[in-house]
């Protein structure tokens, strides 16, 4: 009757799941989704705790408090614009769970002299797709962080090297299913997956994290289907597989939106120096033309049509309040204001439609990139907020750009196009951005936040 009653319990909570999921494919159901995955996670937490190989609960109860004490704090205090490195540190800890799951499944199973092939192969799978994602998930995370550079880490004979570990791993997962007790091979795989962890994410730049991340996210689910093959658990085989596939058909969505091919993200070093013809930079016979906050805010006054982009930069700055203050207060002088999102603007997909929205952004005011480029060349005023990669006309223009073939927001179609920016600095490709040398292009530097403050009292008085 138990069994009976956990399997049912299983049950409904993929369920839940996949409404989850299904929620989350659009902003205004997105909260939905989230509640409905919670309580899918709750049902098949306490439906597990029933299990009859449960024989004491204290440790389960020290790992239920140590999990409260650090998610909450990762849940309620990490601002939004942390967001990203915060996610990649919860895909550390649940590969990490996993891989202790298939050393401590391997370790007893030995022990009992309980070792079958197929069991071993699963927990190899396990450990070498959860060891692997533990390290190059910190890295991402340090990445993002920026407690590690940006930049793609490289040296000579990088490939090769992460080719000779990834194979080192391979004959390593085929020995142990030959020898189920070489528990030496086990030991070696596990910490030869940890390199590979290490050495695949620290040559990825910047501007690929968003793919690096929701890759990182496939192979944590991965390991969670290898885990529940090894101790015969249908959730963690059915949540495994939703989310292996759901990261994986994100990154392959994320690299479409970038141009780009796994094997470029993962081998290609985007980010780094660039050489040969590739590091010409844009000659425009002048200078970026800067504008007063006066100016700017008097052209967006009696604008009717205007087109905010926000970037990474809007995050860093955490101006999403100020942004869609700012669009409050141009609609209450008749103009018609929308926020144009890139599928990669930010540093996580859907980084920028979660800021607009926890600032009060109304859904319908949010255009992806297919629905607003054809709007661009009517509008009056595009104004870019720390956007850079995702509005470089040279994606379109330029063979010779390393973000040649990117789909862009076409920002360059507009009137006239305010950007606001620190500084003169390029994106995160390295790549020079020539709309910030265009004619009708005006420049308003400094912070974001402060800058569109500025902008909502010229805007108010004007």
């Amino acid at each position: 009757m138990t069994e009976t009653l956990i399997q049912l319990s299983y049950l409904l909570a993929a369920f839940l799941f996949i409404l989850a999921l299904r929620s989350l494919g659009r902003p205004e159901t997105a909260r939905r989704g989230m509640q409905m995955a919670a309580i899918g996670m709750f049902v098949a937490v306490l439906a597990t705790l029933l299990h009859q190989r449960v024989i004491s609960y204290e440790w389960v109860a020290i790992g239920a408090i140590a999990g409260v004490v650090v998610g909450y704090p990762l849940g309620m205090w990490v601002p939004m614009t942390a967001m990203p490195q915060r996610i990649a540190l919860s895909h550390a800890f649940g590969a990490l769970a996993a891989t202790l799951v298939g050393v401590g499944e391997y370790t007893n199973s030995l022990a009992a002299g309980e070792l079958m092939r197929g069991h071993v192969i699963a927990l190899g799978f396990e450990v070498l797709l959860g060891g692997l994602t533990v390290t190059g998930s910190l890295m991402a995370f340090g990445k993002l962080q920026e407690i590690l550079p940006g930049r793609p880490i490289t040296f000579r004979g990088q490939n090769a090297l992460n080719f000779a570990l990834l194979l080192a791993s391979a004959v390593c997962l085929v020995w142990l299913g030959a020898t189920p007790t070489a528990s030496t091979i086990f030991i070696v795989m596990l910490a030869v997956s940890a390199l590979v962890g290490i050495t695949l994410v620290l040559p990825i730049g910047g501007a690929d994290m968003p793919v690096v991340v929701s890759l990182l996210n496939s192979y944590a689910g991965l390991a969670a289907v290898a885990t529940g093959f090894a101790i015969d658990n249908n959730i963690l085989i059915i949540v495994g597989a939703l989310d292996g596939a759901s990261g994986f058909i994100l990154s392959i969505a994320m690299s479409k939106a970038m141009n780009r091919s796994f094997t470029n993200v993962l081998f290609g070093a985007f980010g780094a120096q660039p050489v040969g013809d590739v590091a010409r930079s844009f000659e425009a016979g002048g200078q970026m033309s800067s504008i007063s906050t006066e100016d700017a805010g008097i052209r967006l006054a009696y604008a009717d049509r205007v087109v905010v982009v926000p970037g990474y930069g809007l995050a860093v700055a955490q101006a999403q309040h100020q942004a869609r203050e700012l669009a409050d207060l141009v609609e209450k002088r008749g103009g018609d204001v929308r926020f144009a999102i890139h599928p990669v603007a930010g540093r996580m997909p859907g980084h920028m439609n979660v800021l607009l929205a926890e600032a009060g952004v109304a859904y319908d005011k949010l255009f992806e990139m297919d629905e607003i480029n054809e709007r661009f060349c009517e509008t009056d005023v595009a104004i870019v907020i720390g956007a850079n990669d995702v509005v470089n006309p040279a994606a379109r223009s330029d063979p010779a750009s390393p973000i040649y073939g990117m789909p862009i927001l076409k920002v360059s179609d507009a009137k006239s196009v305010i950007v606001l920016k620190r500084g003169s600095g390029k994106g995160f490709s390295g790549v020079e951005n020539e709309l910030f040398f265009d004619s009708k292009t005006s420049m308003l530097f400094g912070d974001a936040k402060q800058s569109l403050i500025g902008l909502g009292t010229e805007v108010k008085t004007a």
